[in-house]
């Protein structure tokens, strides 16, 4: 007689494991890596590798202190860090770029519970407080290329965003433009954004919601479409930071909600805000509406009936 076994849901599981997306999330940004590389030099891969050893030292240290398991074998401190570093300039202070893997790890994901337990992207976070912090520098962009370029010309204060003279479609898209580490390059970013989707690790129901916002919105308001959708750092924030597991909505309906929501926020900032780029900000409105909106789009159980039936 074969013996019937109970357990409690989930009845079906996945070997897919948090170790596992993690390092799909690692191959998929790794193109823009390389572009960010090759553009901005071997200081780009410097602040990279300082960032993601930042926050895998600040996630050990803090679960060490407190006595908690340690989680840095999941990578999603590597990821966080290298997310972080993406929304750097090349040309940042090293001090600047460990405060912000402090404030990420610890303050934004350790402090409230770790892993799946943070009510904002602590990457998007990070560089917010950096930003007010420290505006100067995190608002001074140096030129592709720049080690080639002798003198202080290799520097820059403008971004696509507020440029008078805006580069051309075909260096948007390879990245030949001032801007954060991993922003730039948009075909490196684009063939991430596919290999996850393949991968199945995330849904493009977030992505196209929020660049097809942009894009609908730039149109309405006489904007070029394509430098909207290309400049800032749009395709890195909806493809790699909108669509996190543990700040985002988990239904169809909540993600899709949730990618219109984060691209009228950016629209709304980019055209009447004080700052040329919102999307960083719009990510992060969009992070603190998250239960609200799961409340809004959670699937009724089958066959139970709403509260004013019952009475």
């Amino acid at each position: 007689m074969e013996k019937l076994f109970i357990e409690p849901s989930p009845h079906i599981k996945s070997t897919m494991s948090t170790q596992k997306v993690m390092l799909h999330v690692l191959i998929a940004l790794f193109p823009a890596l390389v572009a960010a590389t090759v553009i901005f030099g071997l200081r780009a891969l410097f602040l990279t590798v300082i960032c993601a050893t930042s926050c895998v030292i600040f996630e050990w240290l803090f679960r060490k202190i407190t006595k908690r398991e340690q989680t840095i074998s999941d990578l999603s401190a590597v990821v966080t860090g290298v997310l972080l570093a993406f929304n750097l300039p090349a040309n940042l202070p090293i001090y600047m770029a460990i405060i912000g893997s402090f404030v990420a790890i610890v303050v934004v994901k350790q402090m409230f519970g770790g892993i799946g337990q943070n009510f904002a992207n602590p990457a998007i976070t990070a560089r917010i407080v950096l930003m007010l912090s420290f505006t100067s520098s995190m608002t001074t962009w140096v030129k592709p290329f720049w080690y080639n370029i002798t003198g202080t010309d290799a520097v820059t204060g403008a971004t696509p965003l507020v440029a008078d003279e805006l580069p051309s479609v075909m260096d948007m898209l390879l990245g030949v433009r001032g801007g954060c580490l991993g922003e730039t390059c948009a075909i490196a970013l684009i063939i991430g954004g596919i290999y996850l989707v393949a991968m199945k690790i995330i849904t493009p129901v977030t992505p196209i919601a929020f660049v097809g916002t942009v894009a609908l919105f730039s149109f309405m308001g006489g904007q070029d479409v394509v430098y909207s959708v290309l400049s800032g750092g749009l395709l890195l924030g909806a493809i790699f930071m909108a669509t996190d597991y543990a700040t985002t909505p988990l239904t169809w309906k909540g993600k899709l909600i949730f990618g219109i929501g984060c691209g009228l926020i950016t629209c709304l900032i980019r055209n009447f805000g004080s700052m040329p780029e919102g999307v960083s900000y719009s990510i992060l409105l969009m992070n603190i509406l998250t239960p609200y909106i799961d409340k809004l789009t959670r699937p009724k159980p089958f066959g139970t009936k709403k509260e004013a039936d019952k009475a």
